[in-house]
């Protein structure tokens, strides 16, 4: 099983809207790609919002990045944030 998370970090002058990311955001990139998703909303530390999506392999992962569905996944982020998201790749031990 593979995690695959998007920090996104506070800071000045950072803008994020919590409601559609929650409501839009995320569910688009889950009926997209076919999968779960968490979402943490920052109260302390470094982070704002983070979530991550789980995967049953690295090639669906992949597979899932080369969709046609990415595009507008990634289009859609200047709707919620204007933060660059760090990503990071974990498999579930």
């Amino acid at each position: 099983m593979i995690r695959v998370s998007f920090f996104y970090p506070g800071g000045d002058d950072i803008t994020f809207d919590h409601d559609y990311y929650k409501n839009t955001h995320v569910p688009l990139a889950c009926s997209s790609w076919n999968v779960a998703g968490e979402i943490d909303k920052g109260i302390t530390g470094p982070h704002v919002a983070a979530v991550h999506f789980f995967f049953e392999s690295m090639e669906q992962f992949q597979a899932a990045m080369a969709s046609p569905g990415t595009g507008a996944i990634m289009a859609d982020v200047a709707n919620y944030t204007n933060i660059s998201a760090v990503m990071q790749i974990s498999e579930i031990v």
